[in-house]
């Protein structure tokens, strides 16, 4: 197959991989390095000749234990890269799946192996991108209140990156065999919560058409104020007066990252129940308001979608062992909103009987990692659900449960449905040691798939495979209940939603 595509830039050689195309390592912005770190993403400079898109650009700056558990390769601050597969470069306007990474906004790259887009391309005719964007402090760090302004630093820059990789997508995308009109964009944790935050954001609009939220929404975004205490750390710790933020874009990006972790933890507020991060910041003009209000407000409701969660999320995070009564309610009154912490022992007990009455685990460990994966990302993920179906009825909810075989006590957990999404089984990667690639897995995956690749050709992600989808709604809240056997449930695990506060 033909493997030269002239792009925007210049022309670009990739790699024939027999059913599909792979190009690696293009540059969608210059590199954000010197007196562009800090500053929105710069337009790719064209090159001449033809540039080789054979090997993947460096991921983002992160610690060396992110880029060993994801099976990353090396990083760099020059990171503004992504990757393309495509079935063929021919005029064929096929549907374009848009992936942005998970990691906490402080790890991953679109290179991870687990992200391969080529069983998702070959298999539904669709064109796959992959991205990196800036993480951690060199793209979520907030100094609009030390006078970055005046030397061109803006809020959100790693917001910005995957909005010009779009941006890049819609100019180019249709060399590679794609309908720049057709995005979906669409990613896990906080990539997810990325995903939900441009739906708020005034410069992606028109960018994309349908979104999916995979164990993510834009509940961890932070105020100004928060995002400010991290600078005011950080400036401390390097010994900056704040008057002249702008020596930040001379420190090597070795000691950001060797400092972000503690920097973030010392500026922790004890009056907060969440700690601070490189979190999207509310800052009023890259993301005007909270997400989920605009998305209330309509923001978002030409935009098909789909949210959900896994079963035991949880369980990657922290398994907690043995612990006593007081302990959990201690735990669990941390998780809820301060106005309903009395009602922290209800709750227990109301996850108590609904378990036995499944016939599964109850003890306090299980019962305090059921109420987290509800609190961090089921609810949210209802809440939002409940928000975009009020403006476009394509609003669709899934629950992951299947359980992972090799390590039981490991369950639904986090990130455990990506190499099912990817069709990736054997794919090295933080969960690998989870999945057998038995046959089960194999038709879970290809369920997984076909729902993806249907929502992305069409906006109604049910098929053959699983039966009709139906939207979510108020009333019967139904779910696409992905396990060994999948399909639609209705209300699933409603007594203990109904546990939680409102709004």
């Amino acid at each position: 197959m033909q493997t030269v595509v002239e792009t925007s830039c210049g022309l670009l050689e990739g790699t024939d991989q027999d059913t599909h195309l792979t190009f690696r390592g293009i540059p969608y912005a210059q590199p954000p390095i010197e007196e562009f770190r800090f500053l929105p993403p710069q337009p790719a400079m064209p090159w001449t000749g033809t540039r080789s898109a054979a090997t993947f650009g460096p991921a983002s700056p992160q610690s060396k234990d992110a880029l060993k558990i994801r099976g990353l390769g090396r990083c760099d601050e020059d990171c503004l890269y992504l990757n393309v597969t495509t079935p063929a470069l021919d005029e064929q306007k096929r549907p374009v799946l848009f992936w942005i990474h998970g990691g906490g906004f402080t790890a991953g790259a679109g290179s991870a192996p687990s992200l391969s887009g080529a069983p998702l391309s070959t298999r539904g005719n669709v064109v796959v991108v992959t991205i990196n964007y800036r993480l951690g402090a060199l793209g979520y760090l907030h100094l609009g209140g030390h006078a970055g302004s005046t030397w061109g630093a803006a809020a959100n820059v790693g917001q910005l990156d995957q909005i010009a990789a779009l941006q890049w997508v819609n100019d180019n995308i249709g060399y590679f065999g794609g309908d720049p009109s057709n995005v979906t964009i669409f990613g896990e944790s906080a990539g997810a919560a990325a995903v939900a935050t441009l739906l708020a954001m005034p410069k992606a609009k028109g960018l994309y058409q349908r979104a999916i939220m995979q164990s993510g929404t834009a509940n961890y975004l932070q105020s100004p104020e928060t995002a400010s205490r991290i600078v005011d750390v950080l400036l401390k710790k390097l010994a900056i007066n704040p008057a002249e933020a702008k020596k930040l874009q001379a420190v090597p990006f070795e000691k950001l990252i060797q400092l972000q972790e503690s920097v973030a933890r010392e500026a922790a507020d004890p009056r907060q129940k969440l700690s601070p991060s490189y979190f999207p910041v509310i800052e009023g003009n890259t993301v005007p308001t909270n997400p989920l209000q605009a998305i209330k407000q309509g923001v978002a409701e030409e935009i098909p979608i789909i949210v959900g969660s896994n079963r035991d999320e949880q369980k990657l995070f922290r398994r907690l062992g043995e612990i006593d009564d007081d302990k959990l309610l201690s735990i669990v009154a941390k998780t809820l909103p301060p106005r309903a912490r009395a009602d922290a022992g209800a709750m227990i007990e109301t996850y108590r009987v609904q378990r036995a009455e499944r016939s599964e685990p109850n003890d306090n460990a299980e019962i305090a990692s059921a109420i987290q994966t509800d609190a961090r990302f089921r609810m949210p993920a209802i809440r939002l659900l409940e928000a975009q179906r009020e403006h476009n009825r394509q609003s669709y909810g899934y629950l992951f449960c299947f359980q992972s075989t090799t390590k039981p006590a490991m369950g639904a957990c986090h990130a455990l449905e990506i190499p099912f999404v990817f069709g990736n089984l054997d794919a090295a990667g933080l969960v690998r040691e989870l999945i057998e690639d038995s046959t089960n897995e194999k038709t879970l995956s290809a369920h997984m798939m076909d729902a993806w690749i249907a929502f992305a050709h069409t906006g109604n992600p049910g098929h053959a495979g699983i039966g009709e989808w139906l939207p979510y709604d108020g009333s019967d809240r139904a779910t696409m209940l992905f396990d060994t056997s999948s399909g639609m449930v209705h209300s699933p695990f409603d007594r203990e939603r109904l546990a939680w506060p409102g709004d």
